[in-house]
C-alpha cells in the first residue's frame, strides 16, 4: 500500500518506511522467523457528536494519520501472542474465552473479546503473534483501545476469514469486547471511524448497522490535536455516568434511549424532569438533542462548500461538551488542563474551531486552525503543554489494512 494514503500526501516516507522495517526487525529478533504480514490502525478524531452514540445519536469522526502498526505471523497452538511497545506482553489461548474480571482494563481483555465474538459468528481461527508499536496518544482520546481492537478483528479476518468481515463488523466485534470484556460501556463511534476510515457522519439510529456516509473535510484548515495532559484509565465512572443519565432520562418516557424520545415530549414535560432528575442529568440530555442538530448542519455544510458554518457547528459542539455535557474536567479538579487548552486555543485562533476531543474529563483537544495560523498556533501550544503533545493530522482515506503481505 502507498504509505501516502495512510499518512498524507506530505509526510516523509523515508521516516515511516524505517518505522516498519525497524518493527520487522525487532519481531525477528525475538521470534527467529519473519514476519508475513503488517497492518495499520489508526487513531480517530471525533468531529461532532460527542456522547451521543451510546443513545443511538448521529456522529461526525476521522480516520488520521497517527496509528499502531503490527507485524504478525500466524501460529497453529492457538495461542495469541502481542507484544507492544513499552507494554507488559499479552496472550490468550483461543480454547479460554471466558470473561475474565480480572483483565477488566486490560489489553488482554480486549484480545479475548474480540476472539470470542469472532468464534460467536461461526468462524474458525487459530493464533498469531504480533509486534506492534503506536504513536498514538495512550488515554487521551484519540482512541487507542478502538484501533487495537480493531487491529486484531483485521488480523483475523486478513490471516483466517479471507476477509469476510465489513467494516461495521469489525467494529461491532470490537464494540462487543470493550463493552463485555474490557469493562467500559461505549458507544460504537470510536471502533466506527477507525474502521471505515475518511471523514465520516455516521447514524446510528440502528446501532449496529448504521448508515454511514463519507464527507471532505474543509480545504484550508489543518487539523491539530494536543494532549493537555491526563489518563483515561481511571475515568471510566465518569464515561458512564453521561450515558447512564441520558439513559435515565429516556427510561422516564418508557424508552430505552434519548433518540427514541421525540425532542417535543421533552421539551413537554421539563418541569416534571426537573422534580425527578438531576439538573445534570436534564442538561446531558438537552446536549444529545442539540448535538444531533448540529452533525445535520454541519453536514450540510460541508456538502454545500460552507466551511464557516461547518467550522460553527465544531466550536457549538465545544461549548456544549463544556456547558451541557460537563465533561471537559473531573469535578474538583482544580487544574482542568482541557478547558485552559480550549479558552487559551479560542483566544488565539480567529478562523476555525476548537473543542475537547473524545471522552472527556482529561486528555486532548481538537483544533481546525486555518493554514495561515497553524504554525503560531502549535507553536503556542508545544510551550504549554510539551512539544511531544501536540500533534498536526491529516484524515487518512482507508480504516485500519493490511498495509504489507511479505
Amino acid at each position: 500500500m502507498d504509505l501516502k494514503v495512510l499518512y498524507g500526501e506530505n509526510c516523509k516516507i523515508e521516516e515511516k518506511v524505517n518505522r516498519i522495517e525497524k518493527l520487522k526487525q525487532t519481531f525477528i529478533g525475538c521470534e527467529g522467523e519473519k514476519p508475513t504480514h503488517i497492518f495499520s490502525s489508526s487513531g480517530r478524531a471525533e468531529i461532532l457528536g460527542n456522547h451521543t452514540d451510546h443513545n443511538h445519536g448521529m456522529v461526525m469522526v476521522a480516520s488520521i494519520s497517527c496509528d499502531v502498526i503490527a507485524a504478525v505471523a500466524k501460529r497453529t497452538d492457538g495461542i495469541v501472542k502481542i507484544c507492544s511497545e513499552g507494554y507488559p506482553p499479552v496472550q490468550i489461548d483461543i480454547r479460554d474465552l471466558e470473561v475474565k474480571k480480572e483483565e477488566f482494563g486490560k489489553s488482554d481483555a480486549l484480545a479475548r473479546g474480540v476472539t470470542k465474538a469472532i468464534c460467536d459468528r461461526g468462524f474458525k481461527v487459530n493464533g498469531f503473534t504480533a509486534y506492534t508499536t503506536s504513536n498514538i496518544f495512550k488515554g487521551a482520546g484519540v482512541s487507542s483501545s478502538a484501533a487495537f481492537e480493531v487491529l486484531v478483528a483485521e488480523i483475523y479476518n486478513t490471516l483466517y476469514l479471507d476477509g469476510k468481515l465489513t467494516d461495521i463488523d469489525r467494529a461491532v466485534i470490537s464494540q462487543y469486547a470493550e463493552n463485555v470484556y474490557f469493562g467500559k460501556p461505549c458507544g460504537l463511534l470510536d471502533q466506527s471511524g477507525i474502521s471505515i476510515g475518511s471523514l465520516v457522519k455516521l447514524d446510528f439510529l440502528k446501532p449496529t448497522e448504521p448508515t454511514v456516509k463519507k464527507l471532505q473535510a474543509p480545504k484550508g484548515y489543518t487539523l491539530v490535536l494536543t494532549n493537555t495532559g491526563g489518563n483515561h484509565a481511571a475515568l471510566t465512572e465518569h464515561y458512564a455516568a453521561i450515558r447512564s443519565e441520558m439513559e435515565e432520562v429516556a427510561s422516564f418516557f418508557g424508552k430505552k434511549v434519548l433518540r427514541d424520545v421525540p425532542k417535543v415530549d421533552f421539551d413537554k414535560m421539563l418541569p416534571t424532569l426537573k422534580r425527578r432528575f438531576s439538573g445534570r442529568a436534564i442538561l446531558r440530555a438537552l446536549h444529545f438533542y442539540q448535538e444531533n442538530e448540529r452533525v445535520i448542519k454541519a453536514e450540510k455544510a460541508l456538502l454545500g462548500g460552507d466551511t464557516q458554518g461547518f467550522l460553527q457547528a465544531v466550536n457549538d459542539s465545544g461549548r456544549s461538551s463544556l456547558t451541557l455535557l460537563q465533561n471537559c474536567y473531573v469535578p474538583g479538579d482544580v487544574k482542568q488542563p482541557v478547558v485552559l487548552g480550549i479558552e487559551v486555543s479560542r483566544d488565539f485562533i480567529k478562523d476555525g474551531a476548537v473543542r475537547v476531543h473524545g471522552g472527556g474529563f482529561a486528555g486532548s483537544i481538537l483544533a481546525f486552525v486555518s493554514d495561515k495560523e497553524v504554525k503560531g498556533y502549535m507553536s503556542l501550544m508545544k510551550k504549554l503543554f510539551g512539544d511531544n503533545n501536540v500533534f498536526e493530522a491529516t484524515v487518512r482515506s482507508v480504516g485500519t489494512t493490511l498495509v504489507e503481505k511479505i
